[in-house]
């Protein structure tokens, strides 16, 4: 059928439809293999890598989903929230980075604690989350820290704390931060004289001042595949002491080898690992 000069010129003064795009934010890149990763598959997986394994950030409030039975968690102490006792200012003011940071994460600071179960194992729970100031830890991380474990061996119950912290002690907070490493690290030890089981669970990055204090004093040390462990970053230390580090420096694998933590786990496995030890432990 032949087409008119008529509908030639509405065909053309009709207005086109819209190409649909694929919606942004459904795919993004691996960082260990460069793979195009599917976002809900890689949420299906916690967060892992399924081409390469590689083991990517996960919130603090997924960590507690992802080992602690669902709907078990209880938390301790949510309604403490960090000050600005020194005024702190480097590019903003403290007091607004940190609303800023509260806005962005959903959290009150770098830490959750509270209590739930695994595998109907009732143990004490604390997390810090690198994307809050890179984990770092300022006075209410340790308070909340210290808290929980004094909880933990006023009712006799394991503690497993995750620890993702790329920050160390919070520069902001001056000697007030410096101060929560003891202050933690007393509360451990307490805790060890009382008979408790304390599992640490090291994740990319586990730096500075936590790894200095309370992420080393676990009486089992339990790290994620290829996480960067250590107190000065490996540029640093190279930059310092002007020689080749070697191969694979501050990751699980190296200080695993040389006998600095205890056992690799891969995060989906985690769970079933920390309730083997419980049980192994007579906890």
């Amino acid at each position: 059928m032949a087409t008119s000069e008529t509908d030639i010129t509405a065909d053309k003064t009709k207005p086109g439809r819209e190409k649909r795009g694929v919606p942004g934010g459904l795919w993004f890149r691996c960082k260990g293999c460069g793979a195009m990763i599917f976002r809900k598959e890689a949420e299906r997986l916690m967060n892992v890598c399924p081409e390469c394994g590689h083991h990517m950030y996960l919130s603090a409030h997924d960590r507690i989903a992802a080992v602690l039975d669902e709907g078990t968690f209880e938390e301790w102490d949510g309604n403490l929230a960090p000050t600005d006792p020194l005024e702190f200012e480097d590019k903003k003011k403290y007091k607004d980075r940190l609303v800023a940071e509260q806005k962005r994460t959903g959290l009150r600071d770098a830490a959750m604690t509270g209590t739930g179960m695994i595998r109907a194992r009732r143990v004490a729970f604390g997390v810090t989350d690198s994307a809050f100031i890179m984990g770092s830890m300022g006075s209410v991380v340790g308070e909340r820290l210290t808290r929980l474990i004094e909880r933990a061996t006023e009712q006799h119950l394991p503690l497993i704390i995750v620890s993702g912290s790329g920050g160390g002690a919070r520069m902001h907070e001056g000697i007030f931060s410096l101060l929560q490493m003891a202050k933690v690290s007393a509360a451990l030890a307490l805790y060890g004289e009382a008979k408790g089981l304390f599992i640490s669970v090291l994740t990319n990055p586990t730096m500075g001042g936590v790894a200095a204090s309370f992420a080393s004093l676990g009486d089992i040390i339990f790290a994620e595949p290829k996480a960067l462990i250590g107190f000065a970053g490996p540029r640093t230390i190279k930059a310092t002491i002007r020689i080749e580090l070697p191969k694979g420096f501050q990751t699980s694998e190296f200080l695993l080898e040389h006998g600095y933590i205890d056992r690799i786990v891969e995060r989906a496995d985690l769970k079933s690992e920390i309730a083997r030890v419980i049980d192994y432990c007579g906890k």
